[in-house]
């Protein structure tokens, strides 16, 4: 990984421009770690409106040194949570020796160097990795809430380079409502939980919220999820960590509706995924 004083950093960039002062602040963190400093470097640095960049990449190996050091558990966690959205939001994936849009930069510094960064990146996501059991497991047993288990479900999926789970999940952080699209006609179709929960979700032809009175289109849950490797890994960390509503929800975002303005029956969760598909 680069080393503190490379004249690289000052050709990586952030969200708004040159990575120059990204080691001060890595030094920092690495000295005490400081929830002011890592948000900072977050935020102004490594992730903007689910976009990463290349100083995002340079400084994934200090972070997963980081996590794999720290002996506060709050703070691993954390981290494996931010590292996870990063690679969630990696857009372009199995891209080798680099990713193209490189272009410029190996330009500067060298196929060499940009080679080496991203096969640095590479090994930090697996060094990440190694710590879900421990960090999936602590959330289960302490007061995590569901919005931190789901960001921690998000990270794992991100991991398991299920990168189009992940950001559904991201994009439905909330976990109670979806919305797809209907393969046959195009058109949108929102999954719902109804308040009388007769069933934990069902389907609409216009989002409930502005459409009340309208007529709900039932779901078939399926009958298991251990046929769909995604969505058995998914039921897997989801009873590991015991996100109840997910566990919920999984069968019927797993089964089969009717699309409410064609009138086709279409499976959901490849539907739901296919919008995130990179």
């Amino acid at each position: 990984m680069l080393t503190w004083d490379s004249d690289v950093w000052g050709k990586l960039s952030g969200p708004y421009g040159s990575a120059e002062n990204v080691p001060k602040l890595l030094q920092q963190l690495e000295q005490e770690y400081s929830q002011e400093v890592f948000d900072k470097l977050f935020q102004e640095f490594l992730f903007h409106q689910n976009s990463i960049y290349t100083a995002t990449y340079a400084v994934m190996p200090f972070l997963a040194q980081l996590a794999s050091s720290v002996t506060d558990i709050e703070v691993r966690t954390n981290l494996f949570i931010h590292c996870g959205i990063i690679e969630a939001s990696r857009d372009e994936q199995h891209q080798n020796p680099f990713p193209e849009s490189w272009g410029e930069l190996a330009d500067v510094v060298g196929s060499a160097s940009c080679t080496q960064m991203y096969n640095d990146y590479m090994k930090a996501i697996d060094q990440i990795k190694s710590l879900t059991v421990e960090v999936l497991d602590y959330a289960s047993q302490s007061s995590a809430d569901d919005i931190e288990k789901r960001y921690l479900l998000i990270a794992d999926a991100a991991f398991r380079q299920s990168c189009n789970v992940a950001n559904m999940l991201l994009t439905f952080i909330e976990g109670e409502e979806y919305v797809t699209v209907c393969p046959a006609c195009g058109e949108d179709v929102y999954i719902w939980p109804q308040e009388d929960q007769t069933a934990p979700l069902q389907a609409y032809e216009h989002d409930p919220v502005f459409n009340p009175e309208q007529q709900p289109y039932a779901i078939t849950p399926a009958s298991s999820l251990e046929d769909d490797p995604e969505t058995k890994a998914l039921a897997e960390q989801t009873s590991r960590i015991g996100d109840q509503t997910l566990a919920a929800h999984l069968p019927y975002l797993a089964g089969t509706t009717t699309c409410p303005a064609c009138r086709e029956a279409f499976s959901i969760w490849p539907a739901l995924l296919d919008t995130f598909t990179v």
